[in-house]
């Protein structure tokens, strides 16, 4: 484990402040900046570089099913958004408005998008007429703006990039599968190119999405035990369309409203991938999102070396993202700079390395050092990527199971959650989640499909109705 005092003195101790040493990770793995506009963050090349991958694997996915990008102006004018009540009121506390050019003042206010929803209504509203114009399944790839007062790199910014699916069906059977199928896809991301276990469910009626009839979301346990909703996928029913006026004439000649869907993950993930895996040193990224998978690091170099190093490069470089360190910093600020932001494989060689056809491969995630000879450097790296993934996702999960819990009284739930993770917990209904949240802080994540644990709920002494997963959350 490197000891380079200037790096890695400068982090906090995860166990001392974890609010402290999430910031100061931010920074110092250069993942972003601070901006001018407060509550507006830089995206430096790294943290972009993992929000490119995140963008890149889910694309794949989404065209996959047969989803299409599109992309929407970025103001929506004020009337517009009025139309569906609920969701303005949900939003409304959030917006930012255009006012004026500079010049003179607008004839109506135009709001910065917050989210896409009237948009893509009033589009669909113009091109579906008929049965044979759905499904329209699209999705765009842009930033958004909330004015959120408390303001984190990644968690919460007053902008923030993500994705944003909507989709319009004839039939809500077809919407309610396009929603769970498009969880299923947030799912498999934690589990295949994160490892980050997810757990998955419904929201309650009390935390769902503003104007859905139906959310469910994505939920990751942090180190320090909160919980992050790490993405969502929304049934809208006809609601939507019934405010957009989105009609369609079927088979039978009738004219009828359409379903529609709308689901999304953003940077936040960054921020995930941070909580749930980052240790003292730094980052510690699993290898598939990695920007630089591995770091080749000569040591004391002559023409041999390098040399050698140019030849690993080329042979790694059609499998793996794999970047050399030639710069003049001495080994060890070198090793303590790669191991803050989070390569996952280091490769050290030097003139003794290249006297035994071997080089020294260090990996991030446990600090293992394997002597690998160089007639094997190859089969080596390309077994080591997948282990290193499946390492840590077994570790993020066993972290999670070991911190979920059931709670048969409110003083037992009370209990648990002085140690952070996720309770379980049968209750009333609404009532009940009003009071566990003014009485801890703690907030329901998703609904479990399972018995109930009691029959009584332990808030409220009424008969239990759900049985729901509470945490303290981002």
């Amino acid at each position: 484990m490197s000891k380079n005092k200037k790096l890695v003195e400068s982090i906090t101790s995860r166990d001392v402040d974890f609010s402290r040493w999430y910031t100061d990770l931010c920074l110092k793995a250069e993942l972003m900046d601070y901006s001018d506009s407060k509550g507006f963050i830089i995206y430096r090349p790294l943290g972009y570089g993992i929000w490119e991958n995140i963008q890149n694997y889910l694309d794949k996915e989404f065209k996959k099913t047969g989803h299409e990008n599109v992309y929407m102006p970025m103001l929506i004018p004020e009337s517009l958004f009025q139309k569906e009540k609920d969701h303005v009121e949900g939003f409304a506390p959030e917006t930012a408005m255009v006012t004026t050019t500079g010049v003179e003042n607008l004839s109506e206010r135009l709001i910065i998008r917050p989210t896409s929803e009237v948009l893509f209504g009033t589009h669909y509203s113009k091109i579906v007429k008929s049965y044979r114009d759905l499904p329209k399944m699209y999705n765009q790839w842009c930033s958004v703006v909330r004015w959120e007062k408390t303001t984190r790199p990644f968690l919460r910014g007053k902008e923030f990039l993500w994705q944003e699916g909507h989709t319009v069906h004839s039939t809500k059977e077809e919407a309610k599968k396009e929603t769970l199928d498009m969880l299923e896809i947030y799912n498999k991301l934690g589990k295949e190119f994160l490892a980050i276990p997810f757990v998955t469910g419904r929201k309650t009626e009390k935390e769902k999405f503003a104007g859905a009839l139906e959310t469910y979301a994505i939920e990751a346990l942090m180190h320090d035990g909160q919980a992050l909703q790490s993405g969502t996928s929304h049934y809208f029913g006809d609601e939507f369309a019934k405010a957009f006026d989105i009609k369609f004439l079927n088979q039978n000649n009738e004219l009828e409203y359409a379903y529609q869907t709308s689901w999304g993950v953003s940077t936040r993930l960054i921020g995930a991938i941070i909580m749930v895996h980052g240790d003292d040193n730094g980052l510690v990224l699993p290898p598939y999102v990695a920007p630089t998978q591995v770091v080749i690091v000569p040591i004391r170099p002559n023409e041999e070396v390098l040399n050698k190093v140019n030849q690993i490069e080329a042979e790694l470089s059609g499998k793996f993202r794999v970047k050399v360190d030639n710069s003049d910093k001495s080994p060890g600020w070198k090793f303590s700079e790669h191991e803050m932001k989070g390569v996952p494989l280091r490769i050290e060689i030097g003139p003794r390395d290249l006297e035994n056809n071997q080089v020294t491969v260090t990996f991030r995630y446990n600090y293992e050092k394997v002597q690998v000879s160089l007639d094997n450097l190859n089969k080596f790296i390309e077994e080591a990527i997948p282990n290193i993934h499946e390492a840590m996702y077994q570790k993020a999960l066993k972290e999670t199971v070991d911190r979920t819990y059931e709670a048969k009284t409110y003083d037992e739930f009370k209990a648990y959650l002085k140690n952070g993770g996720y309770i379980a917990m049968s209750i009333s209904g609404e009532d009940a989640e009003i009071k566990i949240k003014e009485d801890t802080g703690a907030t329901s994540r998703v609904i479990q499909d399972r018995k109930l644990i009691t029959e009584v709920c332990p808030v409220t002494g009424k008969k239990a109705t759900q049985t729901i997963l509470f945490a303290r959350a981002y």
